[in-house]
């Protein structure tokens, strides 16, 4: 049986066929999140440690980091920050660093830059997981040495010189080369992670049976774990949550075995509760006089003032459950157990009740 084997300086994450599905958790990675770009520019980490808190409570078991910083601000003094082989790998060894100063989960190492990889890889404690070699030659000449060098496992991307194919043919062409060409360096399958590229589905209705039939492929023919980009599938669609949540089970059936996604629902901000607020107020509806915003928006169904996990993870314990990767449902009902009230689990005055010997 395929096993994948991810470690920490104290964990293990195990990626494999007969293994509870692994969330790798997205979140601490710049691109697109300008706010996050500009603490990072001023060497502010708080965000980072905050949101890889936040993910593994919410149930990732392997943090992937991305390095892809882009310091306006820096670039307009010095010219050199506007090269990411500049940026990254200094950068990279700090988000490493971080990230294990206040979790000890697994990690991804993910960077399109060869000098970040490889600080990451260096930084790490344990055995991460590398993220990404792909089918181009440049980028299998580059990457794969670093993967032998450091005995880690990596995530395969099924696209090359000629870029990304919608034929799933190809696609399985490029994984299976990718797999090949790791054996040259002494990389076994078993340390080969494929994501078989998930297209919207809004822009190719296939997209959701290609990405299952490549699935299958892959682990029958190549004997590999597989990942993907979970939240491609709804891109530019509404409710994306809905598509998401029906995706990712239909996926584990077909055989994937992991995803880099958001395991988080973030919270609501003060600015919705607020419009919300004047809306319930504007309707005539009397709000009990000293109610926080916690009690509010739990009311009125808005999600929750801190971040907890989102409905991706519903579905995904669902599904572990259901193809026996949970034994006994334990996870499912630790995961919907509601918290214990103040006081709850204690005789009166405070006291511990005493166990059954």
């Amino acid at each position: 049986m395929t096993r994948t084997i991810v470690e920490s300086k104290t964990k293990t994450a195990i990626i494999g066929f007969d293994q509870p599905f692994t969330v790798i958790g997205e979140r601490i990675n710049p691109t697109g999140r300008k706010v996050l770009n500009e603490e990072l520019e001023r060497g502010d980490f708080s965000r980072v440690e905050a949101d890889a808190l936040a993910q593994v409570a919410a149930g990732a078991t392997i943090l992937d980091i991305n390095s892809g910083a882009v310091f306006s601000n820096k670039m307009a003094e010095d010219p050199r920050y506007a090269d990411n082989n500049f940026v990254e790998p200094t950068l990279m060894k700090e988000l490493v660093e971080k990230v294990q100063a206040v979790t000890d989960c697994p990690l991804c190492i993910d960077s399109s830059v060869p000098g970040a990889l490889e600080n990451g890889l260096a930084a790490a404690e344990g055995r991460p997981l590398l993220n990404s070699v792909t089918g181009e030659e440049e980028r299998l000449e580059m990457v794969l040495p670093l993967v032998a060098k450091y005995n880690v496992p990596v995530v395969a991307i099924s696209n090359d010189d000629t870029g990304i194919s919608e034929d799933p043919d190809v696609r399985f062409a490029v994984a299976k080369k990718i797999v090949e060409r790791a054996a040259d360096f002494g990389i076994p399958a078993h340390d080969i992670v494929v994501d078989p590229l998930v297209m919207p589905i809004g822009a190719m209705g296939t997209a959701g049976l290609q990405v299952f039939t490549l699935v299958r492929r892959l682990r029958e023919e190549l004997g590999v774990n597989t990942t993907c980009g979970a939240s491609n599938i709804s891109f530019g669609l509404p409710n994306r949550h809905g598509i998401n949540n029906a995706f990712l089970p239909m996926a584990m059936t077909a055989g994937m075995t992991s995803a880099i996604m958001n395991p988080v629902a973030l919270p609501i901000g003060p600015k919705k509760i607020a419009e919300k607020k004047a809306e319930v107020e504007a309707a005539g509806v009397i709000l009990p006089e000293g109610m926080d915003d916690a009690a509010f928006v739990t009311l009125f169904g808005m999600g929750s003032t801190k971040p907890k996990a989102g409905k991706e993870m519903e579905a995904i314990r669902a599904a572990n459950f259901l193809t026996n990767n949970d034994e006994g449902g334990g996870e499912w009902i630790k995961f919907n157990r509601a918290p214990a009230k103040p006081g709850e689990g204690r005789e009166r005055g405070g006291r511990r009740r005493r166990r059954a010997s």
